[in-house]
């Protein structure tokens, strides 16, 4: 297996081939995968490994991944070098690739191209968003209940993430009295920036802590697990990473979203809907992960009851009083 620092050097091409099918009829025929770092990451960019993986073993195609394609000539590169595969799906596992599409997109007018999170949409390109406002709103409300300081803490990534919003919204809905903490690291792996702010919180007092971030999550947990603190996982289900401090995670299942978006396109015959598709807790694509046994049961199941209603009906707890 290729070490994670050589993957961020070079651009590696790993093909993993299956009998070759749809080739003609204009539905889905190969797939490919852009990531901006690496797969081995242990959270985001894995998750778009394992969706990768899903699409080839249900829909029984040909894919392929790029990692360390973080600029427009890498991009370029990778693209022509997908098309002369076969490829007419691609996956660019991150919100930079929006523009990046956008520039080669015309050229390729057969492959559809898939980004996260952005506004940048044409014919062939679409955006898949996760609807995470929900998600961080189970987070605070989780991090409230648990907090014996009465002191909570969202260490996000950039100020547009609605993960953060929603759990301000979900630790005050809980207790109103709750001192919620919100700093950004302007940055998805700026390690020693998120380790800065987790200190400035612990000097507060924050004793639950959301690490609302794929590169600087794990270097965090293990520094609250230290610590002696809670913390809520983040994207991945991180309950492995410390039974007695992850307190529960918010995740997403890129996998079954991929899955999705291919099916989509087979429905659709080769041609997925330009503009931005959200997906949220009722889709199956989002869900809270395992619950530490620290968790008293009648928080779980308040959390749990509140999830369900969501999914029902589409309101959160602070929308129905």
């Amino acid at each position: 297996m290729m070490k994670k620092g050589i993957a961020l050097i070079f651009i590696v091409l790993l093909i993993i081939t299956t009998s070759c099918s749809n080739i003609s009829d204009g539905k889905v025929q190969n797939v490919g995968l852009l990531v901006e770092g690496t797969i081995h990451d242990q959270t985001w960019g894995k998750k778009g490994y394992m969706g990768l993986l899903s699409i080839k073993e249900e829909l029984d195609v040909n894919v392929f991944f790029k990692e360390g394609v973080n600029t427009q000539l890498a991009v370029n590169a990778a693209v022509e070098e997908f098309s002369k595969q076969n490829v007419n799906l691609i996956f660019g596992h991150s919100s930079i690739y929006g523009k990046y599409f956008s520039e080669i997109n015309e050229s390729y007018p057969d492959i559809e191209f898939v980004y996260f999170n952005g506004a940048t949409k044409d014919d062939n390109i679409t955006s898949i968003n996760f609807n995470s406002h929900a998600m961080g709103f189970f987070a605070g409300m989780i991090a409230s209940a648990m907090s014996n300081s009465k002191s909570v803490g969202v260490i996000g990534t950039f100020g547009w993430q609605p993960e953060v919003d929603g759990f301000y919204e979900g630790a005050k809905y809980y207790n109103p009295d709750v001192n919620v903490e919100i700093q950004y690291v302007n940055s998805w792996d700026n390690v020693d920036r998120a380790f800065d702010i987790y200190e400035q919180f612990n000097n507060k007092k924050v004793d639950v802590y959301y690490p609302a971030g794929d590169g600087f999550n794990i270097p965090v947990l293990n520094k609250v697990k230290e610590d002696g603190h809670y913390a809520i996982g983040y994207v991945s289900d991180q309950h492995e990473l410390g039974e007695s401090t992850v307190l529960t995670s918010t995740v997403q299942h890129v996998d079954f979203l991929y899955l999705a978006v291919a099916n989509l396109m087979n429905e659709k015959d080769g041609d997925i809907p330009g503009g931005v598709l959200e997906f949220d807790f009722q889709d199956g694509v989002i869900s809270m992960g395992t619950f530490s046994d620290v968790v008293p049961n009648d928080v779980k199941k308040e959390i749990q009851s509140a999830v369900k209603q969501y999914i029902d009906t589409g309101k959160l707890p602070n929308e129905i009083r």
